[in-house]
């Protein structure tokens, strides 16, 4: 990775100042469009389809509605019982269609939305996961806060929005090609009062005009509302993030007796939480007054429009009943994005987020493939080769400067350096997973490797995926995994592998520890990379521990980083990282006194 790459597009960093809606438009679609193509696609487009069918249909019964109501008021009008009853009759028909149609598609809609979540939820968590994404973009931080929030709650709002809005829109569309015609024909002609003008379908364009001006106004008002909610689903996710580590960190701030600070915390996250949603009230309730206003006046003015035909008796109570329904069918759809501007506000949000998220991956990503500043290579001799190594801070600072050696097979070596020199930063390149410097790492491609941070990873499970991980439930048989936990001094635990908990909450540090040697002891990989990773057991224990190394897996090569003296007896060579004053810290090599048979 380059130092002066950034980690992302700098536009996005005021997304609602510079980026406009063709932008939102453009990511909604490179979000959208695969999706497609892929291999989900038959069923989606045949999904799509009955349900653009389904609304179809829905307009349709309302254009036969519309008509109904001429001929149902003018029965009325005229005392007429037996055309009465046959409306009644008709509409009964036209009723129940509606609600089949609606019924159906709102259920192929919902069955729709669980599909494409199900595949653009794979595809965020393949993206996210893949070539160590995650790791970079925490190093980094950058515009994709809450990368889970996004994943399991942008992505849904995202789907059932669009297509919500997207099908709404279509119908607006349709709706307003088949009733503009109707309420054409219904308008008749407007004389001009003092002058000679006549304008033909005066109806259709005063409902334009209604439309544009309520329009207008909406957006002016409920404009910042995007911002608003882009920032009410940060304020949630810090929220319940900071809730979610308060719980897995119970323990210690238990130990600390910090709860003081920690309930100073949660209402400094939810202040931000109430602040927010109070401004988002006061933008809403603007925008209500106008779109309740609106609405409310969307009923009378086609009666008070029409009504002077009425009276005139140009047009028949069914005749201004028809042309009121046409009216508001007509007005209904012009002012699509006033009765969805709150929809849209909060979509077009979601689709920033997600468009930021999607941008990071980009970025994490294209580092990765462009394999800028440290090459991982095939290491043809089966050797660990460090080759003009030199690390770097995420913020371009030198931390270690010229790395060179080699660690062969079977072979052990402890590096030992004051705290933040960089030791853990360097298992971590080894690994894979720091990409800021450059030179190069070789190391043999089909290798089995097995790391054991300070801290494991204890996945929520059954004790068997714990013990087994990061290999799949059923990788290794259950008396290897029995054995490892004996030996490890954990015999109680052999006969629970098939119990779920949360392990990293009722297990000590140190048990946790002791877990991650049994992982080593029954997976037997080639090379082990152990970092402080018996900083939480005695003495006594981290002794038998290595010893259960070296007498178990007598060819595994092990890379240790510690503190303790007591570690070197058990590697051959001893690595010190040092450092001048200020600058980046290098590695020195000193003859080890070993007593193990290594």
């Amino acid at each position: 990775m380059s130092r002066t790459t950034p980690i992302s597009d700098p536009n996005r960093q005021r997304p609602f100042a510079i980026v406009g809606l063709r932008q939102v438009l453009r990511d909604a679609w490179m979000m959208t469009y695969p999706y497609w193509f892929s291999e989900d696609r038959w069923a989606a487009r045949g999904l799509l389809l009955a349900v653009i069918a389904l609304n179809l249909g829905i307009v349709y019964i309302n254009v036969l509605l519309n008509k109904w109501n001429n001929a149902f008021y003018d029965a009325l009008q005229d005392n007429n019982y037996r055309i009465f009853l046959h409306q009644l009759i008709r509409f009964c028909w036209l009723a129940g269609l509606f609600i089949v149609f609606t019924v159906y598609q709102f259920y192929l809609n919902q069955m729709l939305q669980i599909r494409w979540r199900r595949w653009l939820t794979d595809g965020y968590l393949r993206g996210w996961l893949t070539d160590a994404a995650y790791y970079r973009m925490q190093l980094v931080g950058g515009e994709a806060d809450n990368p889970d929030q996004r994943i399991a709650e942008d992505v849904p709002q995202f789907i059932a929005s669009t297509l919500n809005l997207a099908i709404g829109g279509m119908s607006a569309v349709v709706t307003l090609i088949s009733f503009v015609a109707i309420l054409w024909g219904l308008s008749g002609t407007l004389s001009i009062p003092g002058s000679s003008l006549r304008l033909p379908g005066y109806l259709v364009w005063a409902a334009l005009v209604y439309a544009l001006v309520g329009t207008w106004l909406t957006d002016r008002i409920g404009r910042p509302l995007v911002r608003l909610n882009f920032d009410q689903q940060r304020y949630e996710a810090d929220f319940r993030f900071n809730l979610v580590r308060f719980r897995e960190n119970a323990e210690g701030v238990a130990l600390y007796h910090g709860e003081a600070d920690e309930i100073h915390t949660f209402r400094e996250r939810f202040n931000s939480i109430v602040h927010n949603w109070w401004s988002i009230m006061r933008q809403q309730k603007r925008l209500t007054w106008l779109t309740a206003g609106y609405g409310q006046a969307a009923i009378i003015f086609p009666l008070i429009v029409v009504a002077p035909r009425f009276f005139r008796g140009q047009i028949l109570l069914g005749g201004l009943m028809q042309t009121a329904s046409a009216f508001g069918q007509v007005q209904d759809s012009l002012s699509f994005i006033v009765s969805s501007y709150t929809d849209i506000a909060a979509w077009r949000a979601v689709v920033e987020r997600l468009a930021g998220f999607q941008s990071s991956l980009q970025v994490a990503h294209s580092q990765a493939a462009t394999q800028a500043g440290i090459q991982h290579a095939d290491g043809t001799a089966g050797d660990l080769i460090l080759n003009g190594l030199e690390l770097d801070l995420p913020g371009g600072q030198p931390l270690i400067t010229d790395v060179n050696f080699s660690l062969g097979r079977s072979e052990s070596a402890l590096l030992t350096g004051p705290s933040g020199a960089g030791k853990s930063t360097l298992l971590r390149a080894i690994g894979g997973i720091w990409p800021f410097g450059h030179g190069e790492i070789r190391m043999p491609s089909n290798a089995r490797i097995l790391f054991l941070p300070q801290k494991p990873y204890l996945p929520i499970g059954t004790l068997r995926e714990v013990v087994s991980y990061p290999m799949p439930a059923g990788g290794v048989a259950d008396r290897y995994l029995r054995e490892a936990l004996d030996a490890v001094s954990l015999p109680e635990l052999a006969g629970r592998l098939d119990e779920t908990g949360h392990w990293a909450l009722q297990l000590s540090p140190g048990e946790q520890q002791r877990i991650a040697f049994a992982r080593a002891l029954a997976q037997s990989p080639d090379w082990l990379f152990l970092d402080e990773a018996t900083s939480a057991v005695d003495e006594a224990t981290e002794a038998r521990l290595y010893r259960l190394l070296h007498d178990r897996l007598p060819r595994t090569t092990l890379f240790s980083v510690g503190h303790r003296a007591t570690l070197r007896p058990f590697h051959r060579r001893q690595l010190f990282l040092q450092t001048d004053g200020d600058g980046p810290a290098f590695i020195v090599e000193a003859p080890a006194v070993s007593t193990s048979p290594r």
